[in-house]
């Protein structure tokens, strides 16, 4: 059986008055893709910056191959092996698409492999290297400003960017918004790439048929508390679910 890399356990996250996150539990196996599925205002971002370190959690615990990680400052997360992608992409515009990547790779180090000691310069290459793999755009627009690039070569970047930073765990925050569906089937077919090379990914999205048809499991949240859950075929096949939780049958 697969252990778990994250575990949630009774999550609450409170903004003032406003409770978005109401005691929810999750598990995200190695090597899998979970989803968190929901409309907007459902807690889906919330629960994902929560695990990177952005959101404060009020109660509950967030563990990491075991080890508790809320509330510890983001850098801190990043450096144990959890990066994120975020809504909205933020792209650094004034920044080359490789200056964008390498950004990503600020808490690289030197590392032992088996008996060999491997530069940190060396292991930022062979990031390098790897991501351009996935994206072979941004390898042909690398000195590119990245102001110039399109929508979904922008999202590409912030995958990319997140990439760099090796991480056993990916979080993905809405990577479909505002493309087109020919490029957001493009990216994932990726995402499905890089689970399929040994990372596990937690992906939050509103685009619920999209996401279901590549996750291994998920999540539907509503108004902060799940709402159900199920391996991810099942719940793609839930019509019912679908129009009713996930913004229509379409």
């Amino acid at each position: 059986m697969n252990k778990n890399v994250l575990e949630i356990n009774n999550l609450e996250i409170d903004y003032g008055i406003v409770k978005a996150i109401k005691g929810i539990n999750m598990v995200v196996p190695k090597g899998s893709i979970v989803a968190i599925l929901g409309a907007n205002g459902a807690g889906k971002t919330s629960t994902i910056r929560s695990i990177s370190g952005l959101t404060k959690v009020k109660a509950g615990e967030i563990l990491y191959n075991g080890e508790a990680i809320h509330n510890l400052p983001p850098y801190k997360i990043v450096g144990k092996g959890i990066t994120q992608s975020p809504e909205g992409r933020l792209i650094l515009t004034g920044l080359t698409v490789e200056e964008n990547l390498l950004a990503g790779a600020y808490t690289i180090k030197a590392i032992v492999k088996d008996g060999v000691k491997i530069s940190r310069s060396k292991r930022i290459k062979e990031l390098l290297n790897e991501t351009y793999k996935y994206f072979p755009i941004l390898a042909e627009r690398s000195k590119q400003q990245a102001a110039t690039l399109s929508g979904g070569e922008q999202q590409m970047l912030a995958i990319g960017r997140a990439l760099m930073g090796a991480p056993e765990l990916l979080l993905l925050d809405e990577p479909s918004l505002g493309l087109a569906p020919l490029v957001i089937r493009d990216i994932f077919k990726i995402i499905t790439k890089i689970k399929e090379d040994g990372r596990t990914i937690l992906i939050v999205e509103q685009n619920a048929k999209q996401t279901l048809k590549i996750a291994d499991y998920a999540y539907v949240l509503e108004v902060g508390k799940v709402k159900t859950e199920g391996k991810a075929e099942e719940l793609l096949n839930n019509e019912e679910l679908i129009s009713a939780y996930l913004g229509g049958s379409h």
